[in-house]
């Protein structure tokens, strides 16, 4: 019986290797891998060709004067012409001020609600998902009926002057607030994935029984953990900031955006050179944050998986 059932299993075991890395299982991966190869080049083919086919077109618009030739006159006259430094900057302090804003309220109330209540965590989620259901044109609505009630009712008290204060030319105030409404669905689901990939409670347990008090807990040991959805965060809110109109035209002011839509009837060459030129600018902002988010976030990670080792 020996001699008969010794030489089952060899027998056997080929055919089951051969069954699991065989002609079948080597021909079927050698398929596989060539449609996607192809796929994949069609495309991104299709995907640059949607991208760039405008870019590209609207940048031959605005260097090519039919009789003239090429000529980039529209760039040159971008520094010089009236308005377009002013809104910029405005676009981008209060690109600055909202993603300052949006942090300060969405960071301490997100890891509050990881470590002490994590039941409320939909009940937060509820609220920083409502902007998405509103339209722009309600919220606008909404601030001007509010904005109303500073002379018709507020005139003799001092909360006037903040009504006033709010609305400054050179900096208004009020764009912040809305904007900071409308970018906290973005920072809320990119800080709620950074916080899902860290152990919070892990990391907040060893810090403090080390003695490290609660600033130094959330600054040295949190928000670098944090940095790459912060940075992700930042990068939607920038975006958001810098291509918003509605609220922005509406309510009656002039960043960036209004700008470009201002001049586009009497200097159309102008304004698609503005338009490329200021996405141009967004694409080198945008890369510039996602490289510092990025970058230090790989090295912050070793002292969270580590900790978890050690728990």
């Amino acid at each position: 019986m020996a001699a008969m059932t010794s030489p089952a299993p060899s027998d056997t075991a080929p055919r089951t290797t051969g069954a699991a890395s065989g002609d079948r299982p080597t021909a079927r991966p050698r398929g596989r891998r060539r449609r996607p190869a192809v796929w994949r080049g069609a495309v991104l083919v299709l995907a640059g060709a949607y991208f760039l086919v405008p870019l590209l077109a609207s940048f031959v618009f605005t260097v090519h004067v039919p009789g003239q030739g090429i000529t980039f006159e529209a760039y040159t006259e971008l520094l010089s012409a009236d308005g377009f430094t002013e809104s910029l900057l405005l676009s981008l302090g209060l690109a600055a001020a909202t993603i300052v804003l949006s942090l300060l309220l969405a960071v301490p109330a997100l890891i509050g609600v990881r470590l002490g209540s994590p039941r409320l965590r939909p009940v937060v989620e509820i609220m920083c998902m409502l902007p998405l259901v509103v339209p722009p044109i309600a919220l606008v609505t909404g601030i001007t009926t509010v904005l109303r009630w500073g002379p018709e009712h507020l005139s003799r008290t001092p909360l006037y002057q903040t009504f006033l204060a709010v609305q400054n030319e050179n900096f208004p105030f009020v764009l912040v607030l809305a904007y900071t409404v409308l970018a906290l669905p973005f920072v809320y689901r990119s800080l709620d994935a950074g916080l899902r990939a860290v152990d919070v409670p892990t990391l907040v347990e060893a810090a403090r029984s080390c003695g490290a008090s609660w600033p130094y807990v959330v600054l040295r040991v949190l928000l670098p953990n944090l940095r790459a959805s912060i940075a992700g965060a930042a990068f939607l809110t920038l975006a958001l900031v810098l291509g918003e109109f509605t609220i922005a035209s509406l309510l009656g002011f002039r960043p960036f955006a209004v700008w470009i839509v201002s001049i586009s009837g009497a200097q159309a060459r102008m304004s698609v050179a503005v338009s490329v030129l200021s996405l141009l600018i967004t694409w080198l902002l945008l890369l510039a944050l996602s490289r510092a988010g990025t970058a230090p976030s790989t090295a912050a990670a070793a002292p969270a998986t580590t900790s978890r080792k050690e728990t």
